[in-house]
């Protein structure tokens, strides 16, 4: 590198013979090591030699320098050779300006050396699989990879730094401003070369090079930090390149994302603070802000183009949970990011572009909570699912709201707003209204779940209407907000939301589907075991009709085997509603049957054919009602027993 040219006069007036022989002997061994006039100077370097050569070094530097600030007046090295040529300066100060220069040349090449030696000693997976310890999964993934080395963004679970990880400080004018139950600061090189490098650079400054000092500890230590961040898997993706992925790796980045930020925050940046604080605190005007801001600026702009991009992306409901994982991750970092770049001259700080980034995941999220409430509503299938059963969008729905629950905290500081109810389509008559006198007191985010509940319900009664059969329309609706409750009732968090009260409206609800149902398919398989229309002249004990009886028990056989035949292939999939909707129908068909059995069989009996009507016995009929709403794919044959 090119240094400018700095002379000075060292003009006479009274110094004395030891002075100038000590300068000349600093001059020997500056020259000694000067690169340009030596093979063997530049082969070797100076603080790479035993530790007496380095001290005879910098005392050289030092004596050299001492004679020049001895003047009081510095001039170019053009002006300084004119001086000299008047007689006004003495050769002893030209060749001072020659050495100085000589020696920053030098010590440039030292201080980079030095830098470059000590720029492999970081070991990001180390600290990685230390921080492992406190870790917790992103409360969206079910699953997690404990691999922490390998590609880009490589798809780990998020993890938490351990508490109480801080490490001394070399000043402590920023110390309390710091959270260092977060931050945990390591040496990045050895304190020995901490020392040198603060030996030349304190040198460097004073002889006004601090400009060339500043561009070599830059230049290095960026390096340092870009090999840092590939191998924490932070790859120089683009805001372009991340918006092109597909959102299946997308998530995986997203996890890795979150464990390299936190290490890059509070180890990376927090020790390279240190680092330049060690080196140029004192030496210079603010030299350690400067050297620090042109070291990890860059390194920190890459860091936060990923989340950037991901706050700008299409939005879609399957983004929500990674979008609030990555807003939760910054939030947590954002102190730390704050106590860090502390730097009040930065016009465009780090923390400032940070803070800009969660607004703007902020605003996705809550762009994709009225995105994912108007998909519900509009959810276009219209193909019953077979049997009756849950359907797929009830199980989405609540299993994703589930997870909301899970992100309250986050949520109800970003959603102020209550449901907007203004995008129902004009026709749409029967939609629920949010009564909010009902929910007084609940916090925007209970009004919104409540919200996507009752048009959950709605879109659930419009799908109800394509069953050809009303008893298995009614099926449905039981089964699907009896899940609704069940899930609500399931999860503390989405519980305390939604509130009692209205899980306690939707248990009405399926109930009296329930009650639909029973009176949709067994009032007229009841009627047939009534004593109407079997008696003779209008009075039960002037006789029975045979053939009014027989045509009864036929009857009702028939009813009851086209219900089990049908109503076995039906689903039910919760065991406890199945078995209590069962054990309902058997106590009103199964005495109503042993009753009118009691009161006719005799008469059936002695004529001809009995087994004809007779088919079923009480017993028969108590085995097949356990078959009603098992989902066979294929009805199973009703069982007789032997009359």
């Amino acid at each position: 590198m090119e240094s400018p040219e700095i002379s000075s006069g060292y003009c006479g007036g009274g110094s004395g013979s030891d002075e100038v022989a000590s300068l000349e002997t600093a001059e020997k061994i500056i020259l000694r090591w000067d690169s340009a006039a030596s093979e063997e100077a530049r082969e070797k370097m100076i603080f790479q030699s035993d530790r007496e050569e380095v001290d005879r070094y910098l005392r050289a530097v030092d004596e050299i320098q001492r004679s020049m600030s001895s003047v009081s007046v510095f001039v170019s090295s053009a002006a300084a050779a004119a001086a000299e040529a008047d007689g006004a300066c003495s050769s002893h100060e030209v060749k001072a300006s020659s050495a100085i220069q000589i020696a920053m040349a030098r010590l440039e090449d030292e201080f980079r050396n030095i830098l470059l030696s000590q720029a492999s000693s970081f070991e990001p997976d180390s600290h990685l699989l230390d921080l492992s310890s406190s870790s917790h999964s992103s409360r969206a993934e079910l699953g997690e990879d404990s691999s922490v080395s390998g590609g880009d963004y490589a798809e780990e679970e998020e993890s938490n730094l351990p508490d109480g990880s801080g490490s001394s400080r070399l000043s402590s004018r920023r110390s309390s401003s710091r959270s260092m139950s977060s931050i945990r600061e390591i040496d990045l090189i050895s304190p020995e070369a901490v020392s040198d490098l603060r030996s030349i650079a304190q040198r460097m400054v004073a002889a006004d090079y601090h400009r060339e000092c500043i561009q070599v500890y830059g230049n290095v230590r960026k390096s340092a930090m870009d090999t840092v961040l590939k191998q924490l898997g932070i790859g120089k993706l683009s805001i372009g390149d991340v918006q092109r992925l597909r959102w299946e790796a997308v998530e995986g980045k997203i996890r890795r994302w979150i464990r390299a930020a936190k290490v890059c925050v509070r180890v990376v940046f927090a020790s390279e603070k240190r680092l330049c604080e060690q080196v140029f605190e004192g030496i210079g005007t603010a030299m350690d802000e400067t050297c620090f801001m042109e070291t990890v600026k860059s390194s920190a702009l890459q860091l936060f183009t990923f989340p950037e991009a991901i706050s700008i992306s299409r939005r879609s409901p399957e983004k929500l949970f990674k979008i609030l994982d990555l807003h939760d991750a910054l939030t947590d970092l954002l102190p730390d990011m704050e106590a860090i770049f502390d730097y009040k001259s930065s016009p465009d700080s780090i923390p400032a572009q940070a803070t800009e980034i969660l607004s703007r995941l902020a605003e996705a999220a809550r762009g994709i909570l009225s995105e994912f409430e108007n998909a519900v509503l509009r959810e276009p299938s219209t193909v019953p699912v077979p049997g009756g059963t849950i359907h797929p969008l009830t199980r989405y729905v609540m299993n994703y709201i589930n997870y909301i629950s899970d992100y309250k905290e986050t949520l109800d500081e970003l959603i102020m707003s209550k449901p907007s109810t203004g995008s129902r389509q004009s026709d749409d008559s029967n939609m629920p209204d949010l009564d909010l006198t009902e929910t007084e007191g609940k916090s925007a985010l209970a009004l919104h779940l409540i919200w996507i509940i009752m048009i959950l319900q709605f879109n659930l009664e419009e799908k109800s209407k394509h069953y050809r059969d009303t008893a298995l329309a009614h099926i449905f609706i039981m089964n699907n907000v009896h899940y609704i409750v069940q899930k609500g009732k399931g999860s503390p968090e989405l519980r305390e939301l939604i509130g009692d009260d209205h899980l306690k409206k939707l248990m009405g609800i399926f109930r009296h589907a329930a009650t639909n149902y029973e009176r949709a398919t067994w009032v007229r398989v009841l009627n047939c075991l009534r004593d109407e229309g079997l008696h003779v002249s209008g009075s039960f004990s002037s006789g029975v009709s045979r053939s009014a009886l027989r045509e009864r028990f036929k009857t009702f056989n028939a009813m009851f085997e086209e219900v089990h035949r049908t109503q076995s292939t039906w689903s039910i999939p919760d065991a406890q509603l199945r078995e209590e909707l069962r054990i309902s129908l058997s106590e009103k068909l199964i005495p109503a049957y042993r009753s009118f059995l009691g009161r006719y069989r005799t008469h059936i009996e002695s004529g001809r054919h009995p087994e004809n009507y007779l088919k079923y016995s009480v017993e028969d009929l108590e085995m097949a009602v356990l078959d009603l709403f098992e989902g066979y794919s294929a009805p199973p044959h009703l069982r007789r027993r032997s009359q």
